[in-house]
């Protein structure tokens, strides 16, 4: 076989395997945005594009229940979680990564063990620690809660991108009078941003979709964050069978993940390339 024909057959192999994968990727939120427009026994239809599309499902979520407060409560729990988590991992990847003592590898061992547990695991010492705390059907039992899955692993990826950091800006930090925390928040930090949207991002991803602990730690409407929310959704009538609205629902929710996906998409590539190339 020709070269040319062989290479002009490996380009067309190629843009069908990336063609079959976006589409693989993108149809399921394509076809959830369609469901939304729909209503009644139109949901049970197999149109690729609806016929009478209409906003009576999004209408009827705000207006039945209170799903905007719901959004809020997924906006403050994700990025309080975030903001802790970043902060906490900081600190604590300075120590893991550029401080020489016993037992450094041991410990980052255990933060890499503990996120490894499952949920449903802790979910009865957690439950009792909420409410020794006071905190159950709050917003702050769930920040609480979150930080058991999010900060390993975000200790664990902040002390892997320090470790890398040139040991000569340290030292010419130390010669200038810098303190640790002068050295983390005014050195390392500003050169760890594509670590820090990476590891950020993922954070806020695994707290917004989170719903074990949500559906446990909270009570009523006005505390649940989205995915509760959703899983709770019900219809009466006809038109407002459960399906509908849950889809706008999912249209809604999944919208400011891909928002923030794509502000921060080159902050993401060079956090995940970052380390990759070392000379």
């Amino acid at each position: 076989m020709p070269r040319g024909l062989r290479r002009m057959l490996g380009s067309i192999g190629l843009y069908l395997l990336v063609a079959v994968i976006v589409v693989y990727t993108v149809f399921p939120f394509y076809w959830a945005v369609v469901s939304s427009l729909k209503g009644g026994q139109a949901l049970f239809g197999t149109e690729l594009l609806p016929r009478d599309p209409d906003l009576r499902n999004y209408v009827a979520l705000f207006r039945d229940q209170p799903f905007g407060r719901n959004i809020l409560n997924s906006v403050f729990v994700a990025g309080s979680v975030v903001a802790v988590s970043l902060a906490l991992a900081a600190g604590a990847a300075y120590a893991l990564g550029r401080v020489r003592f016993r037992g450094r590898a041991p410990i980052l061992m255990v933060i890499l063990g503990v996120s490894m547990f499952p949920q449903v695991a802790v979910l009865s010492g957690m439950f009792e620690l909420i409410r020794w705390l006071g905190l159950y059907n709050n917003l702050l039992g769930l920040t609480l809660s979150y930080l058991i899955f999010t900060l390993p692993f975000t200790v664990w990826v902040l002390t892997t991108f320090m470790r890398e950091l040139p040991k000569e800006l340290e030292e010419a930090a130390m010669m200038d009078g810098a303190t640790p925390f002068v050295t983390i928040t005014r050195v390392f930090l500003p050169l760890m941003g594509p670590a820090l949207a990476t590891t950020g991002l993922l954070a806020f991803i695994a707290a917004w979709n989170e719903f074990l602990f949500a559906l446990t730690f909270t009570l009523t409407n006005e505390m649940r964050t989205v995915p509760v929310a959703i899983a709770l959704i019900t219809g009466s009538s006809a038109f407002e069978l459960p399906w509908g609205r849950i889809m706008a629902a999912s249209v809604i929710v999944t919208v400011p993940l891909i928002l923030l996906v794509l502000v921060f998409q080159r902050r993401i590539v060079s956090g995940l390339t970052a380390g990759a190339v070392k000379g």
